[in-house]
């Protein structure tokens, strides 16, 4: 694809713990570090005529501040909040304002967890929801949200 424009812009952001990925909870989340994710993510984009921009943060402070920046610099969001998908209403409020469209990606299966993991306060406000695929999760969501912006 060399020499075709970047048409879209998608940021994607990692909640807390998602750093330690490849090392914590091997059994559940697999081998894969967020770097390989990152990468994987930014080659399918630009494959695809976007220009994908990750971040992750411990910080639920962090997360809703490059939520806002987003607003200017990004057409679309994947999320994967981590914890903070079953307890951030202040994120929740965030993505509400940036009015982007959004795709909620896990690598678990989080209906198939503890039962506090089934709900999501981002699930209704986001066009789909990705989970239990692994380091997948995260391509299937931005294809998602790739086919939803060329609509």
């Amino acid at each position: 694809m060399a020499g075709k424009s970047l048409v879209h812009r998608v940021q994607v952001l990692h909640g807390p713990n998602l750093n330690l990925l490849g090392a914590r909870e091997p059994e559940q989340y697999g081998r894969v570090t967020l770097q390989e994710i990152d990468a994987q993510l930014a080659d399918f984009g630009r494959a695809r005529g976007a220009l994908v921009q990750s971040f992750q943060s411990n910080h639920e402070g962090a997360l809703i501040d490059r939520i806002q920046q987003a607003r200017t610099d990004a057409q679309g969001l994947v999320i994967n909040p981590g914890g903070f998908t079953h307890s951030s209403v202040a994120l929740r409020d965030a993505l509400l304002a940036c009015a982007l469209p959004i795709v909620e990606v896990h690598l678990s299966n989080i209906h198939a967890r503890e039962t506090f993991r089934h709900t999501s306060l981002i699930s209704d406000i986001a066009l789909g929801v990705v989970c239990g695929f692994g380091a997948s999760s995260y391509r299937l969501g931005l294809e998602a949200l790739l086919e939803h912006l060329e609509r």
